[in-house]
């Protein structure tokens, strides 16, 4: 497999000596993620709820698990090497920081001045700076360093801040202005083309979390499927909270298509009750929307590139407009009925409150409160006020849930409101 890549894709940003005679360099960098401290910290991350609140949901560990499954059968069925693909998707969430979303928006507002934050920018930097494996020849930190091909991989928004394609309205993006070599080098001036590897993992990714996001939802009786589907008034609900969050570009009727082609499954789950039965009938019809989708997207996809091997930028990951507009509706059903409810919860205040009361906290004494890889940062930032902050955002955004609040606890007392 790795012969279908060329010399420079398995290079490293730091030049490294040793290799291992018995497994190939994609390998390694599954083995690297694989034993990092940032993937470890995610099994205490909240993924769509905390990981606090029940045994049975997903943290960001367990969905980027599944999301690497997903992206390992995709990239077995299309070519590319899987190892790439699965450390991508392994490593796709590492930038996320306490409290998911909630906790990226908060940040983002206290980075607003200095280069913003964003998840997907933070994975790269976890990768090629924060996370300790490597160093440059001039004692800067290279991460885990991992290859080429692997890194380009990880990129899903492969642009900075502000620089993404002309109309786009995604406020997303891949790297942060002082992580620029880092992003240049592994991209390669290829612009805002993805490898086929980087398509795979954010199809994975999309996949993975429309379908367990449903899984979720419905063993937490936030949405209890009937029998027959969806009733009308529901079914026009569900789609307008899903074109309100992911916008108009599938039709009321192509989302109603979608949402009965799904109901129609022989393993529908409605009138689930939460038995032992029930939750093994929940898994196969989850098993069968994952092997639906991959199916569909496996068969367009070597139609498209006539059964050639799907390796870089040698072609594109084809997902059939059906395909889409089924994940598109899941992703709204688990909108309507978890995360849009969520967004005026106490909680959800409680904890934007936690980020800016630490950022407070942390820059009132940043020698006496930053782990000491931070405060080695810190200290070589200077005087730039900008970069000191960023050391700050970094730190808080490496932090768990539960870290987060126990350095509150810690370092601001009782919860200011």
């Amino acid at each position: 497999m790795e012969n279908r890549y060329r010399d420079s894709d398995t290079e490293r940003f730091a030049q490294e000596s040793a290799k291992s005679p018995t497994r190939t360099d994609f390998e390694r960098d599954r083995g690297r993620l694989l034993h990092c401290s940032a993937l470890r910290r995610m099994g205490a991350k909240t993924q769509v709820v905390g990981p606090e609140s029940d045994d049975f949901i997903r943290t960001r560990l367990t969905h980027s698990l599944e999301v690497a499954q997903v992206g390992r059968s995709l990239a077995k069925n299309l070519g590319a090497d899987p190892d790439i693909v699965e450390t991508a998707c392994l490593a796709h969430d590492l930038g996320h920081p306490p409290y998911g979303h909630n906790g990226e928006r908060a940040l983002n507002e206290v980075a607003a001045s200095f280069g913003g934050f964003e998840g997907n920018a933070q994975t790269l930097r976890v990768l090629t700076r924060l996370e300790p494996k490597r160093f440059h020849p001039d004692g800067s930190p290279a991460g885990l360093n991992l290859t080429r091909a692997t890194l380009d991989a990880t990129i899903k928004y492969p642009w900075t801040r502000f620089n993404g394609p002309k109309g786009t309205r995604s406020s997303k993006f891949g790297a942060y202005d002082d992580d620029r070599p880092a992003f240049e080098w592994a991209h390669e001036n290829n612009g805002f083309t993805r490898p086929a590897e980087a398509q795979m993992m954010d199809l994975a990714d999309d996949i993975a979390y429309s379908v367990h996001d449903i899984e979720d939802a419905i063993v937490r009786h936030s949405f209890q499927p009937m029998q027959g589907g969806f009733s009308d008034a529901e079914l026009t609900e569900v789609i307008s909270s899903t074109q309100e969050w992911y916008g108009t570009a599938y039709s009321v009727d192509e989302l109603a298509s979608a949402a009965h082609r799904l109901t129609d499954m022989r393993r529908w789950p409605g009138g689930y009750s939460g038995t032992l039965r029930d939750m093994a009938g929940l898994k196969d019809y989850t098993s069968d929307l994952i092997g639906r989708f991959i199916s569909a997207v496996t068969e367009a996809t070597r139609a498209q590139n006539n059964g050639k091997p799907l390796v870089r930028y040698a072609g594109n990951v084809v997902v059939p407009r059906e395909t889409l507009a089924e994940i598109v509706f899941l992703k709204g059903v688990a909108v309507h009925y978890v995360m849009a409810p969520r967004e005026n919860d106490a909680s959800y205040y409680e904890q934007r409150s936690i980020i800016f009361d630490l950022v407070d906290a942390f820059t009132e004494a940043p020698e006496e409160r930053l782990e000491r890889t931070f405060i080695h940062a810190w200290k070589e930032a200077g005087n730039d006020e900008d970069a000191q902050m960023r050391v700050i955002v970094d730190q808080i955004a490496s932090l768990t849930d539960q870290s987060a609040r126990v350095w509150h606890a810690r370092y601001c007392g009782m919860l200011r409101h």
